[in-house]
């Protein structure tokens, strides 16, 4: 636990630092620096004997996948970069299943799984987490991004402790032996009341009014979400016989163990504050 929370005093600074404090583009590096350590960790766990060979096909992948998706938004938008952007992302997964072809019947060949691993590390996370990249080039975009960061994270944390207080009743033994039921509903809570209290943060720093229901909801959505995503990652775990995805962040396990919740989050955070008026 003391490492557990070493690491949350440390880490989420320099994170707020990045997302709020850098240019934009800074959010765009931070991410796909995520992804390449992610991409690393899913296929060591999915595909542990091919891992070491293709991994770097895949990390290849989720960098091209989080630059078009930042290329793709803001002043970028309809111009020529971000076409490029997009014919190369596309070339890149031409490329992932002619490597597959080409090693068919080799030792090192590709079935599916391994394509299953490649496709969900190099294109479906960065996707996910790309979102981030495309809230932070809003208006007010500093302060939006975290948003999803917010509501996932307090919802983890107050699983936790609500877990450990009140907990009796097991949520998934058989995906996450020790979630409860009442830690998740903890969980729920901590997102909402997250949200409200980003909400006055936000309002100190811009002065700007955002709409309290929408809050709320964002905070009820990113903490199922972020459920999810935890729970849906921790399947993956339990199939491949591993407790962490990896040692990076001491009692929090890797990159994946950390924003497992928030790739789930971010996607539908963003499709929500783009469809309604938060302020």
């Amino acid at each position: 636990m003391k490492q557990r929370i070493l690491v949350a005093i440390i880490g989420v600074p320099a994170l707020i630092g990045v997302l709020c404090f850098a240019p934009d583009w800074a959010t765009a590096v931070l991410v796909a620096a995520l992804c390449v350590i992610g991409c690393h960790e899913f296929m060591a766990a999915a595909a542990p004997e091919k891992a070491a060979h293709w991994w770097g096909l895949a990390a290849t992948l989720s960098v091209f996948t989080v630059f078009t998706v930042y290329f793709s938004g803001g002043d970028f938008t309809g111009t020529a970069i971000h076409t490029i952007m997009v014919w190369l992302l596309a070339a890149l997964i031409v490329v992932m299943f002619i490597a597959a072809v080409q090693a068919f019947g080799k030792d090192d060949e590709l079935d599916f799984p391994d394509i299953s691993a490649m496709a969900v590390s190099g294109l479906v996370i960065p996707l996910a987490l790309g979102c981030l990249v495309r809230l932070r080039m809003l208006e007010y975009g500093a302060g939006l991004v975290l948003i999803p960061l917010v509501s996932a994270f307090m919802s983890d944390s107050l699983a936790l402790f609500g877990g450990m207080l009140f907990g009796k009743t097991k949520l998934a033994p058989r995906v996450s032996p020790k979630k409860t039921r009442e830690g998740a509903v903890s969980g729920l809570v901590g997102g909402m009341v997250g949200m409200i209290l980003f909400r006055i943060f936000f309002f100190l720093c811009t002065e700007v009014q955002l709409h309290i229901g929408w809050c709320v909801l964002l905070g009820f959505v990113g903490a199922v979400l972020g459920q999810l995503g935890d729970l849906s990652f921790s399947c993956v775990k339990r199939q491949c016989g591993i407790k962490d995805y990896g040692r990076l962040l001491p009692g929090h396990g890797g990159v994946l163990d950390r924003f497992d919740s928030v790739i789930f989050a971010a996607p539908v955070t963003w499709m929500l504050i783009n469809a309604v008026t938060l302020y």
